[in-house]
């Protein structure tokens, strides 16, 4: 029996997803046949906005609505806590515990040598810059407050630690460099790693809101 074309093209157009093999796919597609057209439509329609219908910030590089997005426009955070994950998922995970009041920095990624992912295919560079600027000028986001911490919640990874010691590095160069990053009370800047309330090899989007704010509250100085 030969599978229609329209049948087989979404097919494959699942099997191009992360976690969904050839069954899955098919499941899908075949279940999709009983949905009313008019839902149909309305999914459709959905998947035409979502590049269309968000921005990535050039502040932080989370996806929003608006640019810059409604986290680095709150002047009710601190502008001073950034806060650096992976993936913008991270960031929905981090916010519904509703704890951290600072601010975000998304690499969109991590670093990963057999995937040939370095640091210059992720945004590491513009935290560095972030990082000089709000430090030197003391202006960063919307509040003009001087970065005082950055806290380092790459997933606890073999990957994502690789990650989080090279920023680490590459912060502590900058400070030596410059000798200028000064918070409160001309405490120098502290580089931070998000607490070990998390298991190794774990992703933050899959940890409940308890363990991620035990991981934040347990964070210590690398």
């Amino acid at each position: 029996m030969k599978i229609p074309k329209a049948i087989q093209n979404l097919i494959e157009s699942f099997e191009k997803l992360p976690g969904i093999g050839p069954k899955t796919a098919q499941r899908l597609t075949f279940y999709l046949l009983h949905v009313p057209q008019y839902e149909l439509d309305k999914f459709a329609s959905s998947l035409t906005q979502l590049k269309t219908g968000t921005v990535i910030c050039s502040n932080c590089f989370t996806v929003g609505e608006t640019d810059p997005c409604e986290i680095c426009e709150d002047e009710s955070r601190d502008q001073g806590m950034i806060c650096v994950v992976e993936e913008p998922l991270d960031v929905l995970a981090l916010e519904k515990n509703g704890k951290y009041k600072g601010v975000y920095h998304v690499l969109h990624g991590r670093i990963d040598p057999l995937n040939n992912i370095g640091p210059d295919e992720i945004y590491i560079k513009q935290l560095l810059d972030r990082v000089r600027q709000g430090s030197t000028t003391g202006i960063t986001g919307t509040t003009g407050s001087t970065i005082k911490e950055v806290i380092l919640a790459t997933n606890p990874t073999m990957e994502g630690e690789a990650t989080a010691m090279y920023i680490a590095k590459r912060l502590r160069e900058q400070l030596a460099i410059s000798n200028l990053p000064r918070g409160k009370a001309g405490k120098q800047l502290a580089i931070s790693r998000i607490g070990r309330g998390l298991p190794t090899g774990a992703d933050l989007e899959y940890a409940d809101e308890v363990t991620l704010q035990r991981a934040m509250e347990g964070r210590s100085e690398i």
